[in-house]
């Protein structure tokens, strides 16, 4: 293998650098409410979305529906990706680098049944009561404040869709996340 690498310095990839939170913004359309957890560690009292460490091989849809059911019992499904916040220097983050990635998720069950380990508080708040709540992180708020525009102005102006793409290395795939596309440039043939 180093034969391969070549002489000089070694072109071995370092240890991971990044650690990926997801969190799930489970938003019900037809009531106006998101779902939010008050953790029971680091943001006590502080109203946020449910979520956690993505699991290695994990998608991050499929981190932020398993984190929601974990810590609120609520069973959800994937829309979008709605924003990455990515921080260095953290002191929760192990030596490594934090993304954060946050979702909406739509709701496929209500009742309530959060995991008292991790959460002092679980429910429904109206969304536009958490977008202007002082008792919550910045990430959160300003979440809260952008679903609250595409459910107003419609989710195409804020969703990162996902498309799954067959990758260049033989029978394996990968999900690139991005705003949709209009149908004549997402089948572009007979397009000057």
């Amino acid at each position: 293998m180093t034969l391969w690498l070549g002489e000089g310095p070694s072109r071995l990839p370092g240890y991971a650098t990044h650690q990926v939170g997801v969190a799930g913004a489970v938003f019900d359309e037809d009531t106006g409410k998101i779902l939010v957890v008050q953790d029971r560690n680091k943001t006590k009292n502080a109203w946020k979305f449910p979520g956690g460490l993505s699991e290695p091989g994990e998608d991050i849809g499929d981190t932020a529906t398993r984190e929601v059911l974990e810590e609120t019992g609520i069973r959800s499904e994937f829309k979008a990706l709605l924003s990455i916040r990515q921080q260095h220097g953290s002191p929760d983050a192990f030596g490594k680098s934090d993304m954060y990635m946050v979702c909406r998720l739509k709701p496929l069950s209500f009742r309530i049944s959060f995991c008292p380990h991790e959460c002092l508080r679980c429910e429904w708040m109206a969304l536009t009561d958490l977008a202007k709540a002082r008792q919550t992180t910045p990430v959160t708020r300003r979440v809260a404040r952008l679903l609250l525009y595409g459910h107003r102005e419609g989710f195409d102006k804020v969703d990162l869709t996902v498309r799954e793409l067959p990758a260049v290395y033989r029978g394996l795939s990968y999900k690139l996340y991005h705003r949709d596309l209009p149908e004549r440039y997402e089948n572009m043939s007979g397009m000057d």
